[in-house]
């Protein structure tokens, strides 16, 4: 895409509205690197049918090198209300809970993902629904892409470690995207990570060209289908203001330099301060439009705003929200992977593997849920001063609870008792008010001829309501999580403590068991007279 065809882009966005000169300026600074030739036409991404509803948007993932600022990007693109789940208006009541969990709040967030200045903070794939305007589409934030993890793709290096659980992420978030924005940081220029992903891409590029070409003769199937090409724009990042295109000569050179590597001229942005999002929305909304055209689709797409909002007015069509919690290394994310049967989030032995709280859309028997795999939540003793990483996974995690029906707390049978932190979990459970389903993982581990999975829910019951009364038979569904043992008990019993979430009770039930508990142990008196409830 031309210079030019980028200035007429952004009036067109604008149109109707004071110009931007400074893009302007911005664009004519490099339009002497700019002699590549036009990017080829933005062919149709993909259908996706979402499991809440029918909605053709598109799908989008960011790829780069570790700390480009792909995380910044994607917290800028998401639509904070269509993002948002639904509150129960518990959340604006003051509690102690966060107190007793212990997790400092480092900074203002808005449920997006975790930004820090630490290269690898994100490690899972995240999906969101991004807006840019009036357009509308699927958004994926993976990990960053460097040497380490690229030989682990190639078969280089051993795959079982951390960087090749990652990388398996950013594959599959390549392989369902039609669009791949490719960040650097256009300070530091090509480094190495850069050309390495570059090499990845363009070999993935080349595989759906080659998919492209073999699905011709025969029609699609299936959810998805096959991918018809791949659309790859490169995004400059950190370019705020106007300075670096006059005065800045070696940000000028590394725009040059990546404009020759094959994926057309450059798009300058600036993530964390919203530049350059005009240049970004031309690409997408061309790219849907053409997507919608080839569907046989009205051109405008504005319904897609109007059925999300319905989904979410309508308590029929709202999803169970489903958070799974526990501590580190207790099998959370396993749990969500047999559920979901696919490796969907990372998961090993290290503890605090997970650290954003992925949100994935699911069906059980036709019955949509909002599963979220949490981050493990220690003590707050035992979490470095420094460590703001982890203090943003535990309110991340704590936010999850707040905005779910049900929570999940996930227990390590091998401690053979409910610990400290496990019952502090719990208490802020109880104080949001939310439906409370313990699973005691790893019973493959201790059960023997005289112990069974039997005798330690018993016990965990009786520990719950020496501590909390008003949990008394809280259910607990044993299970091995990594043998697969009894995980699909697990719904049933999360529906159940749900419809008892949801139960209503009239006026005169009420106050018949009041009436009962009262005649049972009545209070004492006031003032030589009865106390009246």
């Amino acid at each position: 895409m031309r210079s030019s065809q980028v200035e007429g882009g952004f009036r067109r966005v604008n149109q109707g509205q004071p110009q931007d000169h400074t893009l302007a300026k911005m664009l004519r600074a490099i339009r002497p690197f700019c002699d590549s030739p036009p990017r080829p036409p933005v062919l149709p991404m993909h259908q996706f049918k979402c499991k809440r509803r029918p909605c053709g948007v598109d799908f989008s993932f960011t790829a780069g090198p570790p700390n480009a600022g792909k995380s910044t990007l994607f917290n800028r693109l998401m639509d904070k209300e269509l993002n948002k789940s639904y509150r129960l208006g518990s959340d604006k009541k003051k509690t102690r809970s966060n107190g007793r969990i212990s997790y400092r709040s480092p900074s203002k967030r808005s449920g997006g993902a975790i930004v820090t200045p630490v290269a690898g903070t994100t490690r899972d794939r995240r999906e969101c629904i991004g807006r840019l305007g009036g357009v509308y589409f699927r958004m994926i934030d993976t990990a960053g892409v460097d040497g380490e993890k690229l030989d682990v793709a190639f078969g280089k290096r051993g795959n079982m470690s951390l960087d090749g659980a990652m990388i398996r992420q950013t594959m599959e978030a390549a392989r369902q995207s039609d669009l791949i924005l490719l960040m650097f940081d256009a300070r530091v220029g090509v480094t190495s990570d850069l050309a390495e992903t570059i090499r990845w891409l363009r070999k993935t590029a080349m595989e759906a060209k080659v998919s492209a070409s073999s699905d011709a003769e025969e029609p699609r199937g299936g959810t998805f289908g096959k991918q018809a090409q791949r659309e790859i724009v490169i995004l400059a990042n950190k370019l705020e203001g106007d300075r670096w295109a006059t005065m800045n000569s070696e940000v000028m050179d590394n725009l040059a330099e990546v404009s020759r590597v094959g994926f057309g001229e450059p798009i300058p942005i600036s993530a964390e301060h919203g530049e350059g999002m005009a240049d970004l929305a031309v690409v997408i909304d061309q790219l849907t439009r053409k997507k919608r055209k080839s569907l046989g689709l009205a051109e405008e797409y504005n319904d897609f705003e109007t059925e999300a909002r319905k989904g979410k007015q309508d308590p029929a069509k709202r999803p169970l929200q489903l958070a799974i919690l526990g501590r580190q290394n207790v099998g959370k994310s396993t749990i969500v992977n047999n559920l979901l049967g696919e490796e969907r989030v990372i998961a090993g032995d290290t503890p605090g593997l997970t650290r954003d709280s992925i949100s994935v859309p699911w069906l059980w028997k036709n019955r949509p849920v909002q599963i979220v795999d949490t981050a493990g939540i220690r003590r707050g003793v035992k979490r470095e001063r420094s460590n703001e990483i982890e203090d943003l996974a535990v309110l991340d995690a704590m936010r999850a609870m707040k905005t779910a029906d049900v929570a999940v707390l996930v227990l390590d049978a091998q401690a053979q008792y409910i610990q400290r932190q496990e019952l502090a979990i719990a208490d802020a459970v109880v104080r949001e008010g939310r439906a409370l389903v313990v699973a005691a993982n790893k019973m493959d581990l201790i059960i023997d001829a005289d112990y069974k999975a039997k005798d330690f829910a018993v016990a965990v019951q009786d520990q719950i309501e020496s501590r909390y009364p008003m949990l008394r038979r809280t259910p607990v569904v044993a299970m091995s999580s990594l043998l697969g043992e009894n995980v699909r008990n697990l719904m049933p019993v999360v529906f159940n403590a749900r419809d008892r979430w949801e139960r209503m009770i009239s006026t005169g039930q009420l106050n018949k068991w009041i009436d009962e508990v009262m005649d049972e142990h009545s209070p004492p008196m006031q003032n030589h007279r009865p106390t009246k409830i």
